[in-house]
């Protein structure tokens, strides 16, 4: 029996592949391919209060390699406007064309539309939407502004912001500040405030008596509610303030050196606020305390000076507090004596060995001299008190021996002082 044979066979597949062009076709040829772009492909207005109105950029290009005519445009929503497109308009390969989209919306809701260019090689659409408001109120933050207690005679200042949280600019007054004490600073009117801008002005409290004070801001558009801002703040007996001790005596202290001593502030008959001190003199100086600082009444809050002379003689300062207490500034002495460190090299040596009737002292400012004679007479003594030394120096000293014919020896071994 024969072998069965394997036969191979070649099967063709013809594929028919469609290819579409956004183009009008030439038969028995390639179609030059056009196209129409949108820059952006949609427009997105957000939010927009009635009667107002937003308008966005926009950019059709022709990206292909031929003319294309736009013959007509439609906007099925009366809501939306083209500005500055004119049909028929052809633009050429390359060529862009801006224009714009408004929106002004006339009732509450969401709002779309497909804006459709009619064009010679079909229909380029671009989508818009947004969505209809009532009018964004200003908002203010804080809501209300709360001074807490102020002594009579003295003033706190708060900041305060107001908003504009809508689309459309707003121009705003600031006015009708009621309330005895209150006042605002920092801001000019009118005030324009571009779409979601805050802007940041300050609101004083200056009690002049005694007892609990309210008052209000009001802040107003032509487009949006009023907007009130409550303000209340209480009028406080100025309190005392005490600094002990009065006068603070570190006594002598050497120049160069420092000496510390504390002392301590108490509020009395009201809470105090200490803002600030003043040193007169720059070899004072204050550490302990962080300023400002609040003292309640009764309470106390301690503080250190610190005494660096820089120069001999009897020095004074005084320290001031500056406060809200009715005793502002309070002042507190400062005195101290600042004395120059004196030194003085103390020099021995053993008595010769030959019969000597004295010694001389000999002194130099470099290793091997030459050397000076420092005493004024012969010393019979082995020991010799220099108290001519300059701070900060090197000294180098010898000695020679003297017999009773005047003959002086040779110079001794060297001997050195640093002096600090």
């Amino acid at each position: 029996m024969p072998l069965p044979q394997l036969v191979s066979r070649t099967v063709f597949l013809r594929v028919l592949i469609s290819v579409t062009l956004f183009g009008a076709s030439l038969p028995g040829a390639y179609a030059s391919r056009s196209q129409l772009v949108c820059n952006p492909r949609s427009l997105g207005f957000g939010k927009v209060v009635i009667g107002e109105n937003v308008t966005l950029p926009v950019v059709v290009s022709n990206t292909g390699s031929s003319s294309v005519t736009v013959s007509s445009l439609t906007v099925g929503n009366a809501a939306f406007t083209v500005n500055d497109f004119t049909v028929p308009q052809t633009l050429t390969a390359g060529q862009s064309v801006q224009f714009s989209v408004s929106f002004s919306p006339a009732t509450v809701g969401n709002a779309s539309v497909t804006i459709d260019f009619s064009t010679s090689i079909g229909t380029l659409s671009l989508p818009a939407y947004g969505r209809g408001v009532n009018n964004w109120p200003l908002t203010a933050s804080p809501a209300s502004l709360n001074f807490g207690n102020v002594s009579v005679g003295g003033s706190s200042t708060l900041p305060l912001t107001i908003n504009n949280p809508g689309t459309t600019s707003q121009t705003v007054s600031i006015g009708k500040i009621s309330g005895t004490g209150f006042s605002v600073t920092g801001v000019t009117l009118p005030l324009i405030l571009a779409a979601g801008q805050s802007f940041t002005f300050s609101v004083t409290f200056a009690p002049s008596s005694a007892g609990a004070f309210s008052g209000s801001i009001l802040a107003t558009s032509p487009s949006t509610p009023s907007l009130i801002i409550p303000l209340a703040g209480t009028g406080a007996t100025a309190g005392l303030l005490t600094v002990t001790p009065a006068t603070i005596n570190f006594g002598n202290v050497t120049v160069g050196q420092s000496s510390s001593q504390g002392g301590q502030l108490t509020a009395s008959g009201s809470s105090v606020t200490v803002s600030s001190a003043i040193m007169s003199n720059s070899m004072f100086a204050l550490s302990g305390i962080s300023l400002p600082v609040t003292i309640a009444a009764g309470q106390s809050v301690n503080f250190t000076v610190t005494f660096t002379p820089t120069s001999a003689g009897t020095i004074s300062g005084t320290l001031s507090f500056l406060s809200n207490a009715v005793n502002s500034p309070t002042v507190q002495s400062l005195n101290g004596t600042a004395s120059v460190m004196q030194y003085s090299v103390n020099l021995s040596w053993n008595p010769s060995t030959s019969q000597v009737v004295g010694y001389n002292v000999y002194r130099s400012t470099q290793s091997g001299g030459p050397y000076t004679m420092i005493n004024p007479v012969l010393d019979p003594n082995t020991a010799y008190t220099d108290s001519t030394v300059v701070d900060g120096q090197t000294y180098y000293y010898a000695t020679t021996a003297v017999n009773s014919q005047g003959e002086e020896s040779g110079y001794s071994n060297l001997s050195q002082a640093v002096i600090p």
